[in-house]
């Protein structure tokens, strides 16, 4: 590509508290790029995958998020507040969900794969790990397009009426 030419690529703004595999997953769609040519377009190779996934050990360096983030029209600050603080323990499978966070805006937020963390502050509820109706392991965030279970399509949503309560 001329070096004078550059891509036009909508603009996603990142909710609070939202996961990194999440943020690059709505970004990608909004550009229609697959992990692959995200991270050509930054010129950081596959790492992009690799992160959607929550395999960031290592993390992303600091020049790979200031290059991700020239890319994306986020700061690189705002970037690593998408990724688990350091010394945070991490449970990266199975992915959780609170259904009624869902319900009011449809992002994973990272706090629900802190492995300290096994209920939705917000809503007193225990985070859900799989779909209450068929049991089908919920997807990497980054996979998170429509909000609905990919084997028996319940909306993420409406699995709040199977959450329990955390009391």
């Amino acid at each position: 590509m001329d070096a004078g030419i550059q891509p036009w690529l909508f603009h996603v703004e990142p909710y609070a508290g939202e996961s990194l595999s999440h943020f690059l997953g709505r970004f990608r769609r909004s550009n229609h790029l697959t992990p692959g040519s995200l991270g050509q377009l930054a010129g950081i190779g596959a790492v992009v995958a690799r992160w959607e996934r929550f395999h960031l050990n290592p993390p992303p360096s600091q020049q790979e998020l200031d290059t991700l983030a020239t890319v994306v029209g986020v700061s690189a600050e705002r970037l690593a507040e998408m990724l688990p603080p350091q010394g945070v323990g991490m449970q990266w499978t199975p992915i959780r969900l609170c259904g009624a966070c869902c319900g009011e805006t449809l992002y994973h937020r990272m706090e629900w794969q802190y492995k300290s963390v096994w209920q939705c502050d917000r809503h007193q509820l225990k985070l859900l790990s799989k779909c209450p109706k068929c049991e089908a392991p919920f997807k990497m965030p980054a996979l998170w397009e429509d909000g609905i279970c990919h084997r028996c399509h319940l909306t993420f949503s409406a699995m709040r009426t199977y959450q329990k309560s955390a009391d």
